[in-house]
């Protein structure tokens, strides 16, 4: 099984629109953020990769959003991903704390280009091991 990575974040004000929530785009930065901690974590920085001319590029996103963030909220963004083929399947929540809600559910394709090209992605596989499952 394998194990679930959690980044703790917080809401800023200006990431609210003007009904007072997290305006629906804001919450593709909590995922992508979560997912270049998960990364930091593994040792791989994308800084590093893009000098090395391999990019992880996301290539189709699905958002489920169940309950609202407000400003100033705590919550824990998760990751975990499935290897199939080329392409890795990263599936994410953001839970709210203290009370553990739901607030939205995402499935994110990625995939690595080396050299402009889609090649298989050995090296992520090492890094993210106890993250990654492989259909």
């Amino acid at each position: 099984m394998a194990k679930i990575y959690e980044n703790k974040m917080k809401v800023r004000d200006y990431e609210c629109d003007s009904q007072g929530v997290v305006n629906n785009a804001i919450y593709l930065h909590y995922f992508e953020a979560t997912r270049h901690e998960l990364m930091e974590q593994c040792g791989l920085r994308l800084r590093d990769l893009t000098e090395a001319n391999i990019i992880p590029v996301v290539r189709n996103v699905n958002i489920n959003y169940r309950n609202s963030l407000r400003g100033s909220e705590e919550f824990v963004c998760t990751a975990t991903a499935v290897r199939e083929g080329v392409r890795y399947y990263f599936h994410q929540e953001i839970t709210r704390i203290p009370d553990n809600t739901l607030c939205a559910k995402a499935d994110i394709e990625v995939v690595c280009l080396v050299d402009g090209k889609v090649v298989m992605p050995e090296m992520f596989d090492k890094v993210f091991v106890d993250y990654l499952t492989w259909k």
